[in-house]
């Protein structure tokens, strides 16, 4: 791979029916952490995690951020692109179709910009308390892209204006979005799981 090469883990799929998930990790997070919920959500899918390039006082992130809740938005873009490319390489090497991506926090972040900037490389996502990247978003068509935003409640970290307004804007991007709030915090609950585990389970019958 190119210098855009993330250190990233990938294991094959065990089943052919299954969707390639891209597990994009939250601060802090490496790519190991999601692997586990990424078997949980889709038994049998190829798993691409890749681990974040920036540094956060040692913790690494996708993007660099200026405080929280505040992007830098340059930097949202190129890590996005780098991202893409990434993936596009992946997919090559891998043999692996366009992936979902499963994000959490700063994953789920990157993966709406990702969304937003590159909609080719993404068959769908998975956005868990996710904000809206860019205050200027570009004109993304997402073509009924597949979207499943689940937001927390209690989440101290994203209000819930922004997380609906990332749904309104990726609806009106053309994306197909499924919003749910959810009695949680920023933290995932089984909740999370149960609901991700079936709403790809339909993505899957659907494409089938």
């Amino acid at each position: 791979m190119t210098e855009s090469a993330f250190i990233h883990r990938f294991e094959p799929a065990t089943s052919a029916g299954s969707p390639p998930l891209l597990l994009l990790h939250g601060t802090g997070g490496d790519e190991s952490d999601l692997l586990g919920l990424g078997k949980m959500i889709s038994p049998g899918s190829a798993l691409l995690s890749p681990r974040g390039r920036v540094l956060e006082h040692g913790m690494p992130r996708f993007f660099r951020r200026l405080a929280e809740g505040v992007f830098d938005e340059e930097d949202v873009r190129r890590r996005a692109r780098e991202l893409g490319d990434f993936v596009t390489e992946a997919r090559q090497r891998y043999g692996i179709a366009a992936p979902v991506a499963v994000g959490f926090s700063n994953g789920a972040n990157i993966a709406a910009a990702l969304l937003l900037l590159r909609p080719d490389v993404l068959a769908g996502a998975i956005l868990l308390r996710a904000m809206v990247p860019l205050s200027d978003s570009p004109k993304a068509e997402l073509g009924g892209k597949p979207v499943l935003l689940l937001s927390g409640q209690a989440d101290p970290i994203v209000p819930a204006s922004n997380s609906a307004q990332l749904a309104a804007l990726l609806s009106q991007a053309g994306a197909s979005v499924t919003h749910k709030v959810l009695p949680a915090g920023h933290q995932l609950s089984q909740a999370d799981v149960t609901l991700a585990r079936d709403w790809i389970g339909n993505v899957a019958a659907e494409a089938a």
